[in-house]
Order: C-alpha cells, then sequence, then structure tokens
C-alpha cells in the first residue's frame, strides 16, 4: 500500500491557532504552484510504489485554488492511483459552492475533509475561522447533493470560551447533518501563533488537564452511543468508513510520498525525508526539494519505538511477534505493570491501549520506547 500526499500551502487568511507552513493566498500563482507538483511528481514517483492506493490534497486550504488550476492539479494525481483510490482533498466550509463541489465530483475527488472545528459561531470567531455554523452544514449539503458522501469533520475541543453545553451543542449538531467520519483534537497553543500571544498576554484561559478530559470523554460517549468506532484516537468512524489515508500513517510498513514545501515522505522501510519550508525556494527547485535537516535513516530501535507509537494510537494495536525479540521482551516488561492496571491489553501478542487510557498514551510509551 502506498499513499500520495500533496500539500497546498495557501491559506486566505491564518487561523488562530494554526502553526502549519502556510502563506497568503494572494501570493498565490497558481499555474506555477501545479507546474512545480508536476515537476516533483515526475522527479520522484519513480522511487515509491505506485499506482498509489490513496491521493490526499492537504495544506493550507486547497479549496483556495482558483477552479482552472484545482481541476489541472486533481487530473495530474489521478490517473497516478488505482481505480478504487480512495481521493481526498481538505476544504474550508466557505469555499464550497454548487460548482466547485460538481468540480471535485466530477474530478474524481470521493472523499472530503473539512475543517468544522466548532458549530457555535462566538467559539469560530475566537479562533479567527472565517465560517459560521450554517455556512458548514450547508456546505456539507451542497457536496452531497453532488454526488460526495464520504465527508470526514473536524472539531476542536479546549477553545476559548467553550463550555460542556455549548460542546455538547456542536457534537448534536454535528450529528444532525451525520459525517461519516469526525476528527477531534485538543486545541494546541503552538508557539508563534496568535493564540498562543493571547494565552500569554492573559486575554483567554487554557482549558485545564481536567476540563480536556471531561470533553474527551464527552464526545467519545456521544460518538460511540450513535454508533461512530473509535478506532484512533482523534478519529472516530462509521462502520467501514475509516480514513483508508491516514490509516497508512499509522501503518510502519506502508510508504507515502509526500509532494509541495514542509511535505514528509516515508519509504515503508527505514528512510524518512521532509521538503523545505519555504515556497520560494520550493518553486525554484521542485525537484530538488528535500531539506537535508530532516532526511533520516532510522535505527532499528527508532523502528521500534514508531512501531508502538504508531500501532498504540490505533484500535488496532501492535503484535508483538512482529518485533525484534531483544527488544520487545525487555519491553513488554515495562509494559507489566499497565496492563496490570488495566491500561495495557495483552492477547495473542497483541498489545492495545484501552480507550479509556488513550489519554495517558505519551505516558505509557515514554515506559515502553527502547530508546
Amino acid at each position: 500500500m502506498s499513499g500520495l500526499y500533496i500539500h497546498v500551502p495557501y491559506c486566505r487568511s491564518k487561523c488562530a491557532y494554526c502553526d502549519f507552513y502556510s502563506v497568503a493566498a494572494r501570493s498565490l500563482d497558481a499555474d506555477r504552484y501545479v507546474d512545480a507538483i508536476a515537476a516533483e511528481l515526475a522527479a520522484r514517483i519513480d522511487s515509491y510504489p505506485h499506482p498509489f492506493s490513496t491521493v490526499y490534497i492537504g495544506g493550507g486550504t486547497p479549496s483556495v485554488l482558483p477552479a482552472q488550476a484545482l481541476s489541472r492539479l486533481i487530473g495530474l494525481v489521478a490517473p497516478k492511483a488505482v481505480s478504487d483510490a480512495e481521493i481526498t482533498i481538505e476544504v474550508n466550509p466557505d469555499d464550497i459552492d454548487r460548482p466547485l463541489a460538481d468540480l471535485l465530483a466530477g474530478s474524481g475527488v470521493n472523499r472530503v475533509s473539512m475543517g468544522v472545528q466548532s458549530l457555535v459561531d462566538t467559539e469560530l470567531r475566537a479562533i479567527s475561522r472565517r465560517h459560521d455554523a450554517l455556512s458548514a452544514i450547508e456546505a456539507v449539503s451542497t457536496l452531497r447533493r453532488a454526488g460526495i458522501d464520504n465527508i470526514s469533520c473536524d472539531l476542536i475541543y479546549g477553545l476559548p470560551g467553550q463550555t460542556p453545553a455549548s460542546f455538547a451543542r456542536s457534537i448534536d449538531r454535528l450529528l444532525e447533518i451525520g459525517p461519516p467520519h469526525i476528527s477531534a483534537y485538543l486545541l494546541s497553543y503552538e508557539p508563534g501563533t496568535r493564540l498562543t500571544r493571547d494565552l500569554e498576554a492573559g486575554r483567554i484561559s487554557r482549558a485545564s488537564d481536567t476540563e480536556a478530559c471531561n470533553y474527551y470523554h464527552q464526545l467519545c460517549d456521544a460518538l460511540s452511543a450513535a454508533g461512530y468506532i473509535h478506532y484512533e484516537i482523534s478519529n472516530f468512524a462509521l462502520p467501514g468508513m475509516h480514513s483508508r489515508h491516514n490509516s497508512s500513517y499509522w501503518d510502519p510498513d506502508s510508504a507515502y510520498l509526500g509532494l509541495g514545501p514542509s511535505a514528509h515522505s516515508y519509504d515503508g522501510i527505514c528512510r524518512r525525508r521532509a521538503n523545505i519550508a519555504s515556497i520560494g525556494r520550493y518553486l525554484s527547485s521542485p525537484a530538488d526539494a528535500a531539506d537535508p535537516e530532516l532526511t533520516e535513516t532510522l535505527s532499528e530501535s527508532q523502528l521500534f519505538d514508531e512501531r508502538l507509537m504508531l500501532g498504540l494510537r490505533t484500535m488496532a494495536g501492535v503484535d508483538t511477534s512482529t518485533l525484534p525479540s531483544s527488544l520487545s521482551t525487555p519491553m513488554l516488561r515495562r509494559a507489566r505493570k499497565w496492563i496490570e492496571a488495566g491500561d495495557l491489553h495483552l492477547r495473542n501478542s497483541v498489545l492495545t491501549i484501552d480507550p479509556a487510557s488513550w489519554l495517558i498514551t505519551d505516558s505509557i510509551l515514554a515506559d515502553l520506547f527502547a530508546d
């Protein structure tokens, strides 16, 4: 299995919490950018297994691309995928209208990931989102009328001004829409973002650990009751609707090719690489965009730790019989106290974290890692 990721680093405006690499859309030269992606794809595709099982166009905000450039980009990569590939694009709700929805459906896109974040307008304004709750709801309807039913919606909990009651409102309204996939993340205060500056200046307050845990369990309980499967720490899906592309990131034997500035790649064996986080340098030399400081060959112990970290994020867990015994045997001794406490389960050599303990995954992993 092999995936293709394309990073489109343009946004109409920067969200208050975001530290992903992106630049203002006013600097967008769409044709030149698609040319650069084509050049990097041609230079690197033979190093990765293809045709690709999944394609993911992320950002930034890919939906800010003009229709002609977006159609050309999708037309460039869709033929590199298998016939039943999952082809996903990230969108902002306020970019979705019927012409764009029809373009996506007609170009082969069969899955859309939408940054809803909240369905309470005051919370959306607090984090500088451009859309309101109604436009997000309408965007889902527009995509469905165009024939795209596989829709994933993102939520954020721990937002400024959020309460259990307001979070319940977002969850309830989202369940009324019924997207087959939901991703949910605790608000992260990253260095250099406006939200972090507001936090440091005392204009807002961070959700406490107890509040964050309560929001998480509130979400898990509501989605479980609605029939969603909690298949990864932050991801929930109706049966059969998990994200195939994201799941490949959690499978250490899956390769993925990342194109565009700041995109990451993995050969499925031991080699990782990241592109430079500079649109100017990328456009000037897309075929040679690797950042040498972020290119590495993983050692046996690093690969062992990655298998634990990635596998234990998911309900599938880690089959310890596939790990080097020189590392897995002492790891299982260290795991004993977590197993006895009920935080870890070991069944037929498969190690999993109890879903109720996923919030302490970092503490568990710190005990289990080889390095």
